[in-house]
């Protein structure tokens, strides 16, 4: 099984490495990959030490699957090249998300519909992940008609530039700008760029990607994405509209047996999610489960994910897996 890591050297790529490190995956053969100007420097995986080649090397050695996370430009123009020579590539920017002719997965929820002919699978975006991995039990119990969410999302979803902005307006020093204004002290209303409509794309991916993940158009969401001052870990504020009823203890009896999800919601011990506790693990956490009191069959619940393992390089690592153990690739 030979594996190659694109992207290796960036921060979602880093923990990819590890992911796929501490899941044993069954790599034969490690390729590390990285821009031109990172091409001849080492890098170490479970001790041994690696040379980090170019994207052309990559693709002409052959690797049985690429997991992406270079950025949306590298993966348009070079995703097609890997899948030519028959590499399977999981792809972890937004350029296959939407795509018609590509599957967008969360494996505990649609991996099923992968078939060996799948050479381009589209990762989703963190923030649709774990929204996605609470909203899928109670879908398919109650049938959504209505998502209205609000994001509070960790510096770390921009990247380095970010969580070095943040660091430094902490310590006090004078340093490069991820963003406008900032960070620190603040929330900003803005996470990606803005569109034509007045929402941001990171707002139109919350609202797009779950209804292609769930093969449903019936229900509809609508985002506002914030940014806040935490170094990592993605929260959410989800209110659900249902065609059904629900009851507030089977709601967290389904929200418990789904696959990654874990639900902490005592609020007589002021047990609920939090970034600082999702920090460096793979479950998805729910809690604040409550009744919108001002609507019929309408859930109030809040949803803490680590934006960089579920969010991004588990949820490649767990399609890998699954590549591997259905005999896909």
């Amino acid at each position: 099984m030979k594996v190659a890591v694109v992207g290796a050297t960036g921060m979602v790529g880093e923990v990819m490495l590890k992911v796929l490190a501490e899941r044993n995956f069954p790599i034969t053969e490690l390729l590390v990959v990285a821009s031109e100007r990172s091409v001849g420097k080492k890098m170490t995986y479970q001790g041994k030490e690696h040379t980090i080649i170019g994207l052309a090397d990559a693709v002409a050695a052959k690797p049985h699957i690429a997991i992406f996370s270079a950025g949306g430009d590298t993966s348009l123009e070079w995703a097609p090249k890997f899948a030519e020579v028959g590499t399977t590539v999981v792809d972890n920017s937004s350029a296959w998300r939407m795509d018609p002719t590509k599957k967008l997965v969360v494996p505990e929820i649609n991996a099923s519909a992968l078939t060996p002919e799948d050479k381009i699978i589209a990762n989703p975006n963190c923030s649709t992940i774990q929204l996605v991995m609470a909203l899928y039990p109670l879908h398919k119990k109650y049938k959504m008609k209505r998502v209205i969410v609000s994001t509070y999302q960790s510096v770390s979803g921009t990247g380095v530039k970010a969580v070095k902005q943040l660091e430094n307006e902490i310590a006090g020093i004078q340093g490069e700008m991820a963003y406008p204004y900032p960070i620190g002290r603040n929330a900003l209303p803005h996470c990606d760029v803005f569109m034509e409509n007045g929402y941001t794309k990171e707002e139109m991916k919350l609202a797009r990607e779950p209804q292609k993940i769930l093969d449903d158009r019936t229900f509809s969401i609508s985002a506002t994405a914030v940014r806040i001052p935490t170094a990592g870990g993605h929260s959410e504020s989800v209110n659900v509209e249902f065609e059904n009823d629900f009851e507030l203890n089977e709601v967290r009896q389904l929200l418990n047996s789904m696959p990654g999800v874990t639900v902490q919601d005592n609020p007589d011990t002021n047990t609920y999610p939090m970034p600082i506790y999702a920090h460096d693990k793979d479950e998805v956490f729910v809690g604040r489960i409550r009744r919108d009191e001002t609507q019929r069959n309408t859930l109030n619940m809040w949803i803490v994910a680590d934006n960089l393992r579920k969010g991004a390089a588990t949820n490649a690592v767990q399609i890998s897996e699954y590549l591997v153990e259905k005999g896909l690739v």
